[in-house]
């Protein structure tokens, strides 16, 4: 199935891997270890669109590649949340938080510092490890 990405994601991620139901990106923002899952669905804005079976899969999609982001980053916190306030294609923020990371213990959003985007290298490295685990 062929599903458009909102303008915002496709210039804001890199992909990573197809699951089940969800597409795994990569927030191209070298301050924050941070994935966006992306439901293979048209349509969609709120998690409660999904259809039974779908919400029940998309679910266990966030919850194993937030516990496996865990184990990888070795965070000291997960973020998990369905914002969409700026883009509204239903979309899931897994984001690992560290106690010494640049605005901790505030949330992410609208950090004072602009997104660092990986160096080409660095983000190919990521995305292959990632796979791996995913």
């Amino acid at each position: 199935m062929t599903v458009v990405l909102h303008p915002q994601l496709a210039k804001d991620c890199l992909p990573i891997t197809n699951l089940g139901v969800c597409r795994v990106y990569l927030q191209n923002n070298s301050h924050f270890p941070w994935l966006v899952l992306v439901p293979l669905r048209e349509g969609l804005s709120e998690i409660f669109d999904l259809n039974t079976e779908d919400y029940e899969q998309v679910m266990s999609e966030v919850r194993a590649v937030a516990k496996h982001f865990a184990c990888f980053t070795g965070a000291d916190k997960m973020n998990v949340a369905a914002l969409g306030n700026v883009v509204p294609q239903l979309h899931i923020h897994i984001i690992a938080r560290f106690k010494n990371d640049p605005v901790w213990p505030s949330p992410i959003w609208n950090a004072p510092l602009p997104p660092a985007p990986y160096s080409h290298d660095k983000a190919e490295l990521l995305i292959k490890q990632l796979r791996a685990i995913f």
